[in-house]
């Protein structure tokens, strides 16, 4: 089999498109690459929906924590506390086992999927790690800019929008990359999570954790998916640098933060 054709069977495989038995025997590095590159379809979704919604749960959190309201404070500060400090892994087992139980009870079902309930705490956790991140930004703000901001007579709403808000995007940005780059790494504990793979339509982790059982060599899939992160990362880069120079375009370039990439080792 040409690797073209093996492109056209497997390319969309990991969401219901092509062939569908998995290659056993006479395995090639080329369906190595094309199914575990199938499989990365997966981790992008995970990764960019759980920053999308993550992204405005955690702008909230941030604002209830940095609230001088009670109602609000302690609930954000309680949010973040548990989900910053109990291991993400752990969060994916509990969610499952939890989201089964109400299955059970005839509460519901569709949550024990991994597109549902994956998506859902990874969502939560990124959350959680974003607003201390937004809440530091929020902390931080220039108090020259927000006396400047009172005595043109900015207050309210107004006030947020054409102040508080931009300037905290702008000091929170390089640390939010980092927090983007490490969710991106996280999509991959889903394989191990307890969430299953429907109908072998795994993650990019599922596929080559496959090919190594079946190979006996793990020194093919394994690097082929690091190589796929390590590309995903520097796109992640590129885009969110674009997104850091328009936040700071009015701040001379000297001036301007760089983006400074430390992902987490342990979560």
């Amino acid at each position: 089999m040409s690797c073209w054709q093996t492109i056209q069977d497997y390319g969309l495989r990991a969401i219901g498109y092509g062939e569908r038995l998995l290659p056993k025997t006479d395995i090639t590095v080329c369906e190595q690459v094309i199914l575990i590159g199938s499989g990365m379809i997966w981790n992008i979704y995970f990764g960019v929906l759980a920053l999308f919604f993550g992204f405005f749960l955690a702008s909230a959190l941030a604002l209830g924590k940095n609230s001088s309201n009670l109602w609000l404070q302690r609930p954000s500060r309680l949010f973040i506390f548990l989900f910053r400090g109990s291991p993400l892994f752990i969060q994916f087992f509990f969610a499952y086992f939890a989201f089964l139980a109400l299955k059970k009870m005839g509460i519901v079902t569709w949550l024990t999927s991994a597109q549902a309930g994956a998506l859902l705490v990874l969502i939560l956790n990124t959350a959680a790690y974003s607003a201390e991140i937004f809440y530091g930004a929020l902390q931080a703000l220039p108090k020259g800019e927000m006396e400047a901001a009172d005595a043109y007579g900015f207050s309210g709403w107004k006030k947020f929008k054409r102040i508080v808000w931009p300037t905290m995007l702008r000091l929170a940005w390089p640390g939010y990359t980092n927090e983007a780059i490490f969710l991106m790494h996280a999509t991959a504990l889903v394989f191990f999570s307890g969430f299953p793979a429907w109908q072998q339509r795994g993650d990019a982790l599922y596929y080559a954790s496959y090919f190594a059982d079946k190979t006996f060599n793990p020194f093919v899939p394994y690097p082929i998916l690091a190589g796929y992160f390590v590309l995903l990362t520097l796109v992640i880069i590129g885009l969110f640098g674009l997104i850091n120079r328009r936040l700071n375009r009015h701040v001379p370039s000297a001036d301007r933060p760089k983006l400074k990439v430390r992902p987490n080792l342990i979560r």
